[in-house]
């Protein structure tokens, strides 16, 4: 799950980086309205969280664009206008949320599950593929009907080639899912959690093939292939 913070406040965008990738969201972010808006025109997200106190474009103009490119990218408003008027014309324009300053992170965590579910699959957060089941909101899989010990990239890994299934997903696509911008991404380690992935899923009939030069392909189950 990918989540843009754009907030200008480096204190708090840094204890929300923090505190979303401690929940195991992949979190990029942008400190001011123009680079928010070129950010969002070229790249998809699960969420966007959206301060309206922004240098070059206020928050209200990049939601506004957004929107008017047709996304529909669950949007959280957090900023310190908390006014009606404020409130309504956020919503109006397009916001899913609205959380005002100062704030308690449960509470933002809550918020944040709640949109990104609301959002996935038209509504649904689980994921079926033959024998496996993936909550991706509760970050929860069962295999067989039994619950699956995978690790939180596992987890992510795992959602990506569920959401693809059938089509060849390359390791840049994995990685993009899984880390944020500024944090190391390594070829090894996608290698590794696929490795562990397959071992896991295999026993179910669950495979994971190796596309060489291509990438991974999570293949269909046996009842959608006849």
């Amino acid at each position: 799950m990918r989540i843009l913070i754009v907030e200008d406040d480096p204190v708090l965008s840094d204890g929300l980086i923090r505190s979303l990738r401690g929940a195991d969201y992949a979190v990029d972010f942008a400190t001011d309205g123009g680079a928010a808006d070129h950010v969002l025109s070229a790249n998809s997200f699960d969420l966007v969280i959206l301060d309206l106190g922004l240098p070059r474009l206020d928050g209200y103009e990049v939601l506004r664009r957004l929107r008017r490119r047709g996304s529909r990218t669950p949007v959280l408003i957090l900023t310190a206008l908390d006014t009606l008027d404020d409130r309504v014309k956020g919503l109006d324009l397009g916001a899913d949320d609205y959380l005002t300053k100062p704030f308690d992170l449960p509470e933002l965590e809550a918020r944040v599950r709640a949109l990104i579910r609301r959002g996935q699959s038209g509504g649904g957060s689980l994921l079926t593929h033959g024998a496996l089941r993936l909550d991706t909101a509760g970050r929860r899989a069962l295999l067989d009907g039994e619950p699956l010990e995978l690790s939180a990239r596992e987890i992510g890994v795992l959602e990506v080639l569920m959401l693809r299934s059938g089509r060849v997903v390359n390791k840049d696509q994995l990685a993009e899912e899984l880390y944020g911008w500024d944090e190391e991404v390594s070829a090894n380690a996608i290698e590794v959690y696929v490795h562990r992935l397959r071992r896991k899923l295999e026993p179910a009939g669950v495979t994971i093939r190796t596309i060489r030069g291509l990438g991974y392909l999570l293949e269909k189950p046996a009842s959608a292939r006849d």
